[in-house]
Order: C-alpha cells, then structure tokens, then sequence
C-alpha cells in the first residue's frame, strides 16, 4: 500500500520527497451512543483507514487531493486565510484551526501537498472523519513539532467534528489514534482514563456488514439523539448527583422514569444506562473467555439501539437480523451513528463464506441491493510508515 499511495502522490504532485501516514478507523465492539455520555466504550482499531502522503513547500499554499474523491480535484487554499470548506478538505482546516488555536506556539508555518487514500467506506460507520482528522493532526504534530500527545491529537479531531457541524463523542478519535493490536480499549469517556483489553476471539473473527446506505452525520437524527440526552440530564441532575447520564446505574431506571414522564426521553435514557452496564459485563465476558455471553450482549445491544434509542432504520435491522438467524453467528448488533452504515457479527471462522451468501440473499431480497462484507483485524493506531 505504501508504495501505491506514493506512486499516486507523484502522479499528482510531482516527484517530491515525501512522507507517508495511516490512521485506522474502528470498531466499537460494545457501547453505542454512550461516548457522549460519559459512558464506557469498547472499540478496537482495524487495519482499513485513511493514508496520507505529504510533502512540504516553501510558501503558505495548502494543496490536498484525495482519491476517493477524485471529482473535486485539487482543492487548494492558503493558510494566511484559512477558508470554510464544503467538502472532505473542511476537516483538514478544521485541524489547522484547531491546533493553532490549542497552543499559539503550534505555527503551522508551510504550505504542503498532501495526498489522501481511503479504504474506509465513507458513510459505512467505521469512522472514516475520526481516522481523517486524526491523520491530519498526526501529520501536523511531526511536521511542525506541536508535542502533541495521541489523546490531544484525538480531541483536536473531536473538536473539529464540531467545527463541520457533528456533535460528537471521543470514542471513534481515541481509538483511532491510541489503538494497539490483538486489543480493544476499555476507555471512560467522562475522564479519559483506559486501559487495554485482551480481544482474544479464538476460533472466530468480526465480520462488518455494511448495508451500503450511506448517510452522513450533520443530515442524520444524530444530533437529535444527542439533544435528547442533554435534555434528559438536565432533568435528571436535579434528582441524582451526576455529572453524565452514564452515571445513573440500572436500578435508578424505575424512578428516573417517574421524573422525566415522557416515554420518548425515558426510552434515551434507558438506553444509555444499560449499554453502559452492558460495556462492563463484555468485560468480564472476555476475561472469562466467554464468546458465546459476548454474542448475547451484542444482540442486546441491538435490540435497545432499535427500540430504545431508534437509530437502526429496515437497512440495519434486516441485516441484523439476517445475522442473527444464521449458523456460525454468536451475535451481531448495529455500530456507528446508525441510521445506514455497518453490523458487525461474531462469527466462527469456517461459516464466514456461508453466512455472507445468506445474508446477501436475505438482504437484497428485502432491500433491493446488496450489501458488502468484510472481515476486519484488529490493528494499531495512527502512525508513520
């Protein structure tokens, strides 16, 4: 892939010297919806994300072209007046912003030609934005010495989320960029504290399913959903001394219940408190090495993201349960913002081929058009190469 992705740069920009970047995208094995709510979250890196080739010049002029966008060219602006971008190239400003604004000793002083590649589905829920951004912010730390660590590089993309319009979590730009291979990180997404977690699958691997809907974040209910709970908190906070909805524990549901009278919030909040619990119980699950009870919490995990928080939509839950029904499958649930993008299941390794074949009939049938399928490792995080 290295010398692919150089060899694209030089048919871009020219024969430079340059310097190549990966920075994978993730999967969140368990606890969904929860990282904006100071919950616990298990994501793993995967070894798909987005690769960048850059080279410096001598003068203030940006030019980024991406692969995955050919159709938009070269896209070029100078950093004497950073612009608002209506494109991928927003979160590249965003991180330049971002950085600066962080620290006025962070300059970024040169212009650079940067090329982008991505095998990350974009809109899939695998966090191609979060792998972006945290490329970005990785390439700016080493170019222009910014000391920045793996978890400021995170929140600057968090951040810069923000800045094109996404409210989002942490979770998708910390695995991103602290992941570590043959583990998830079991990370509390109210303080940053984390530690690693054997991801010892044995006999069996994670299958993505992606319903190849694509949605983007800022036209779905995502920033509805994350309303909700801010409402519900602020309600909430007057009964129970919080400081996110993460810290009500499962045996408060009856009475917040009671106090937030509205089935709609209550349905939200139910949600976030039991996919919390149900972060700790993985935990234990793979401790024990116990993948058939890691099943069950997935389809748990599903289930409640469906009725509960409703951000599955006939996409997901036709491939879910398309999963579900399957020999060789454990347990599958949805990942991501919803609303179109990815499953993921937990499937013996030797049914892999017969339960795409199902799944892709069952789905087409009822859809209209296949999905895709792929088989994800778990990898590191952000690097050079």
């Amino acid at each position: 892939m290295k010398h692919f992705v150089i060899n694209n740069f030089k048919n871009i920009f020219g024969n430079k010297e340059c310097n190549v970047y990966f920075a994978p995208g993730r999967v969140n094995l368990i606890g969904e919806h929860i990282d904006y709510n100071g919950g616990r979250v298990l994501p793993f890196a995967i070894k798909i994300g987005t690769y960048g080739v850059v080279a410096l010049r001598d003068d203030t002029l940006v030019r980024v072209y991406s692969e995955n966008f050919k159709d938009e060219g070269i896209i070029e602006f100078d950093l004497e007046s950073l612009p608002r971008l209506d494109s991928y190239a927003a979160y590249i400003v965003g991180m330049i912003v971002k950085s600066q604004v962080k620290d006025n000793s962070n300059v970024v002083s040169k212009g650079f030609d940067l090329y982008l590649y991505g095998n990350i589905p974009n809109g899939s829920g695998l966090s191609s934005s979060a792998s972006l951004t945290v490329l970005i912010g990785y390439i700016l730390n080493d170019l222009f010495n910014f000391n920045l660590t793996r978890t400021d590089i995170a929140l600057l993309g968090q951040s810069t989320e923000k800045y094109v319009g996404v409210n989002c979590g942490i979770m998708d730009h910390f695995a991103s960029a602290n992941g570590k291979s043959k583990s998830a990180i079991l990370l509390n997404t109210n303080s940053l504290s984390y530690n690693y977690v054997e991801l010892d699958l044995k006999d069996h691997i994670i299958l993505v399913a992606n319903t190849n809907k694509k949605r983007k974040l800022t036209d779905s209910k995502y920033n509805e959903r994350r309303s909700e709970c801010d409402k519900s908190y602020d309600v909430l906070r007057n009964y129970y001394n919080i400081s996110y909805l993460c810290d009500l524990k499962v045996s408060d549901l009856e009475n917040a219940e009671k106090i937030l009278n509205d089935d709609v919030l209550f349905r939200r909040v139910r949600h976030v408190v039991s996919e919390n619990d149900r972060v700790n119980q993985t935990c234990e699950l793979l401790k024990n090495g116990d993948l058939e009870g890691v099943g069950k919490i997935l389809n748990a995990s599903h289930k409640s993201l469906k009725n509960d928080y409703e951000v599955t939509g006939v996409e997901l839950d036709t491939i879910v349960a398309a999963l579900q029904m399957c020999d060789g499958v454990l347990g599958a649930r949805m990942v991501g913002a919803g609303f179109g993008g990815c499953a993921i299941a937990l499937v013996k390794k030797d049914f892999v081929k017969s339960i795409c074949e199902r799944v892709n009939e069952i789905y087409t049938g009822v859809v209209g058009y296949e999905p895709s399928f792929y088989e994800v490792e778990v990898g590191n995080g952000v690097c050079k190469l």
